[in-house]
């Protein structure tokens, strides 16, 4: 029997609503991304699951593979049977976003309309509390409210002290605990859990996000593998994006495991993660100070005086001067796209000009 959805379960609100008015009039509908296999997709929509394509149009006026649909986008569509012609892509409320892997200088979107950016890192092997920094600065410039989730604590016995060192660079966060062995931890998240709201969950490979994510379907939709006990690596065992339905009645979108967390543009994000720096920061005799050699340095001497720590500054510095290289070649690339589009638009002048018959 085919399922039908309602907007509602889907994660619509009244300003996706707004957006869709002008192409509602026209006669277009409107589904949901949930998985996207190149150019090639299943949208959820009232009418059911549809496979999808994009249409020409859309293909051609896209100046850049980030403007195509990505799991968790609003769609505008055609319907035929159960397939659907993509026309357009509803402005997006939220994206987690990262530098291409093995790339220079290209946006790659994991996700879009996320509320919730569930980054689980476990308590073995693979706990690393700079790959979580980068986490939450991608959440938070992304617009996504990130929520931690430290799992396998049954493996590690000093949970204690790995949360208090989670709390001082994440203090406003909320953190859950979790082991997928004795399923502590799984009812607190449960709890946490709200209705068509959206959760994107990430994390390394072997951190457990698939037994996890088995765990609030209520099924074994991801199969899982365990990590290898030399080194607690895990083996990959989600392999592309897909949204789901809980039982709970949220919107769960599972990603594969990222070996590589390169920032995209950045603006907000770093101020934000980093706020106990920042502050500090606003206390030095220099306005222009770069908290590396400067006299009157209130960040060197937080450091000194054992208030902040040198891998935390480090990391800041780091991610920092990440943050200036990708802003810098975002500005080129977004002036590049502006003369693309304004050769495109002078095209399409040129070209009702000799259709309307004024051609010498």
């Amino acid at each position: 029997m085919k399922t039908i959805f309602t907007f509602e379960q889907l994660g619509w609100n009244n300003s996706y609503a707004q957006n869709f008015a002008k192409f509602q009039e026209q006669g277009f509908e409107a589904g949901r991304i949930a998985i996207e296999n190149k150019n090639n997709y299943v949208i959820l929509s009232t009418y059911g699951e549809l496979k999808g394509q994009i249409s020409g149009k859309l293909q051609y006026t896209t100046s850049s593979e980030a403007e195509l649909p990505k799991v968790g986008d609003w769609v505008v569509m055609q319907v035929f049977d159960d397939q659907a012609i993509i026309h357009e892509v509803l402005p997006r409320q939220a994206k987690f976003a990262r530098n291409a892997a093995g790339k220079r200088n290209e946006e790659q979107i994991i996700a879009t309309n996320i509320d919730y950016l569930l980054i689980v890192q476990s308590a073995d092997q693979n706990y690393n509390l700079r790959r979580l920094e980068r986490y939450l600065v991608m959440a938070y410039e992304g617009n996504i409210e990130p929520v931690i989730v430290l799992s396998k604590v049954d493996l590690t016995d000093d949970l204690e002290q790995k949360l208090l060192e989670i709390k001082e660079i994440a203090p406003e966060t909320l953190i859950l605990t979790i082991s997928n062995q004795t399923e502590l931890g799984y009812q607190a998240l449960e709890n946490w859990i709200m209705p068509q709201k959206t959760i994107a969950v990430v994390g390394s490979s072997g951190v457990g996000k698939s037994t996890l994510i088995n765990h609030l379907l209520d099924e074994a939709k991801q199969e899982t593998q365990a990590a290898r006990s030399k080194d607690a690596r895990g083996r990959h065992t989600t392999t592309r994006r897909e949204m789901h339905l809980t039982p709970q009645g949220s919107i769960l979108i599972d990603t594969p495991g990222m070996r590589e967390l390169q920032l995209w543009e950045n603006q907000d994000g770093l101020q934000h993660t980093f706020s106990d720096i920042e502050e500090l920061a606003s206390q030095c005799h220099f306005k222009d100070c770069s908290h590396t050699s400067e006299s009157k340095c209130a960040v060197l001497k937080a450091i000194d005086e054992g208030e902040l720590t040198e891998t935390r500054y480090q990391s800041y510095l780091k991610l920092q001067r990440e943050t200036a290289y990708l802003n810098a070649n975002a500005d080129f690339l977004r002036e590049k796209n502006a003369r693309f589009k304004q050769i495109q638009k002078d095209y399409k002048q040129k070209m009702k000009y000799h259709k309307g018959g004024f051609r010498k």
